[in-house]
């Protein structure tokens, strides 16, 4: 059924006492249960639905839709973890199983982890894949130092943050270089810090370079036009910095050394004031 797992516009073949039979490319007829219905629709209406398996695993269709569709990558919550799979929160009644076999390594209820949905052409059904690997590519040799790409976290290690870049390719965030909170799950803009030998990326969050001191120096120029005033200097200490800002004491003193030199700060004993154009 080409309708799995996407979301179809489909005509209103018939009515039921318990829905509507919509007609699918094939010929064959699909049930959208009533509960999915407006009470407004006639024969011939299209319904905008997603196709997937109920729980006897027959096709079925509703306008409800989940937190990814077929081939796509996404986070999803862990919420009851079985010996033969984990089953996931994706958004809709029925939860997305992740077979014990394709689990990259054991699950736990609660915690959220990178699935692919992929179909399980055994039982032409709709199944979450963990063994993201399977699926990525090594990053091509024109990804450069500062590009910007789209990355999804997807996991902690002591090291650092893993990041899906562009849906295929995997890369990683160093904790040392992290200063602000980020989010399992969280997309964001990423910038490409190296292209390692093994095909996977070294992401930093700030585009390097000149750039990123502006970038932080908007941020601290934004905190002080409220008051024209910040309590921060060379001698506040990291973790000061770190409440206040979200950034590390080095990047800090970049940032006010180059608002400094333009005169757009003044530095005093207990922090930098704005100067007035």
């Amino acid at each position: 059924m080409k309708e799995l797992g996407i979301v179809s516009s489909l005509p209103i073949n018939r009515f039921t006492d318990f829905g509507a039979y919509l007609a699918l490319s094939s010929g064959e007829e699909l049930l959208l249960p009533k509960g999915y219905l407006l009470g407004e629709e006639k024969e011939g209406d299209l319904k905008e639905v997603f196709v997937y398996t109920d729980s006897e695993d027959r096709p079925v269709a509703v306008t409800q839709m989940p937190l990814a569709f077929l081939d796509d990558f996404a986070v999803l919550e862990a919420k009851v973890v079985t010996d033969f799979g984990a089953f996931m929160d994706w958004g809709l009644p029925k939860d997305l199983l992740v077979p014990k076999a394709e689990m990259g390594k054991n699950m736990v209820a609660g915690e959220k982890y990178l699935v692919k949905i992929c179909v399980d052409h055994k039982t032409n059904r709709l199944i979450g894949v963990n063994k993201y690997r399977d699926f990525i590519f090594d990053a091509p040799v024109e990804f450069s130092e500062g590009m910007e790409v789209t990355g999804l976290i997807f996991d902690e290690t002591d090291l650092g943050y893993k990041v899906l870049v562009e849906n295929e390719f995997e890369g990683l965030l160093f904790k040392n270089e992290v200063f602000q909170p980020l989010e399992i799950g969280e997309k964001r803009s990423v910038f490409i810090k190296k292209r390692r030998e093994d095909g996977k990326l070294d992401l930093q969050l700030l585009a390097p370079g000149r750039v990123k001191f502006d970038e932080g120096s908007e941020k601290i120029l934004e905190l002080m036009s409220k008051t024209g005033f910040l309590p921060l200097n060379d001698k506040s200490t990291p973790e000061e910095i770190q409440t206040l800002l979200g950034m590390s004491k080095k990047h800090f003193k970049q940032c006010i050394g180059q608002l400094y030199k333009v005169r757009k700060i003044q530095i005093q004993p207990d922090g930098i004031s704005l100067i007035e154009d």
